[in-house]
């Protein structure tokens, strides 16, 4: 009686699913009676419930899926076609503008002698076409070959061991140097002061009978600026040198540029025979010896000492002053 009590209570049971069965029927294998098998198979009949089948989109969960599409390549995406243009184009009102005129376009020689940037980048000693005019001048007022033509002393050689110098103007050229105007660094280097070398060659050739023609530009550096010049006397050119000077500002460059044109200038008279002592070994220790002495000084500012060469007839220059010798140590 009460085994078919139960089972009138269970007929009108909809099962959805086999999980909702008491879990008392699904424990153990010994209880699984004909009854159950009874349940399983009116609930299978007569439920609406249908099972899925069980593919990897519906299994994965959606983060973990997420994830799987984030690690796969891409793959190129087929590229659009693109549109067809339209029957009636919009026309532009700026498109009938003609493009500015250019310097070329209306003098094709001067736009070749304006320097660009990427000219000037690529040789910084070689000299513009119109820093080349400035030096070669008109024909009126400039040095003229045998032919008429005006000279470039950016770049000519004209006259170079043509005809030598009268003996009078060699004999003031190669004359031996005055002791007196000879001085000497803290260092013991000899020079002449470069003042010398233009009382010379205003003497041998006459104030505007020589001059420096620049051979480049100007060449900055970090800390040097260098230059070329040519030295010419009447019309021929003599000798040729690279001046440097160096600065310690930009402000001080132009009076740099002044000390690479007087450093071209004497190197320039080396070949003229202007002061040659100066490259004699044999005058150099003669000329140390007999006017030259080595003396202890004092910084005036450091205190430092040190010794420095120095004319017997003169004093140390600033900041530097002599040291009495018994106060040496």
């Amino acid at each position: 009686m009460r085994s078919r009590a139960w089972l009138q209570a269970l007929r009108p049971m909809r099962i959805a699913s086999p999980g909702v069965l008491p879990i008392q029927y699904l424990r153990t294998p010994t209880r699984r009676s004909p009854i159950l098998k009874q349940i399983i198979a009116r609930s299978a009949s007569s439920s609406s419930y249908t099972a899925k089948a069980r593919t990897a989109s519906s299994s994965t969960p959606a983060s973990r899926a997420r994830a799987a599409s984030a690690s796969k390549p891409s793959t190129p995406s087929t590229p659009a076609t693109p549109a067809p243009a339209p029957a009636n184009p919009v026309l532009d009102p700026q498109a009938a503008i003609l493009p500015a005129a250019t310097v070329a376009d209306v003098d094709p020689q001067l736009a070749a002698d304006i320097p660009t940037p990427e000219a000037s980048s690529s040789s910084t000693s070689a000299a513009s076409p119109a820093f080349a005019a400035a030096l070669s001048g008109n024909a009126s007022g400039s040095s003229s070959g045998n032919n008429g033509a005006a000279i470039d002393w950016s770049s000519s050689f004209h006259g170079l061991s043509t005809t030598p110098f009268s003996p009078e103007t060699a004999a003031v050229l190669m004359q031996p140097l005055d002791p007196l105007d000879i001085e000497i660094k803290p260092d013991g280097i000899i020079y002449l002061p470069e003042i010398k070398y233009r009382r010379i060659l205003n003497k041998a050739f006459g104030p505007g009978g020589w001059g420096l023609a620049p051979r480049g530009e100007l060449v900055v550096g970090e800390k040097v600026v260098t230059r070329e010049y040519a030295l010419v006397v009447h019309g021929r050119f003599i000798a040729q040198a690279r001046g440097e000077c160096q600065y310690f500002s930009e402000e001080t460059i132009p009076t740099a540029g002044e000390g690479c044109k007087s450093n071209a200038l004497l190197r320039c008279c080396k070949d003229l025979g202007i002061a040659s002592e100066l490259w004699d070994p044999r005058f150099i220790r003669e000329f140390k010896k007999t006017h030259c002495h080595e003396i202890w000084v004092e910084h005036v500012v450091s205190k430092k000492r040190r010794q420095i060469w120095t004319r017997k007839d003169g004093e140390p220059a600033y900041p530097y002053q002599a040291v009495k010798a018994g106060s040496r140590m």
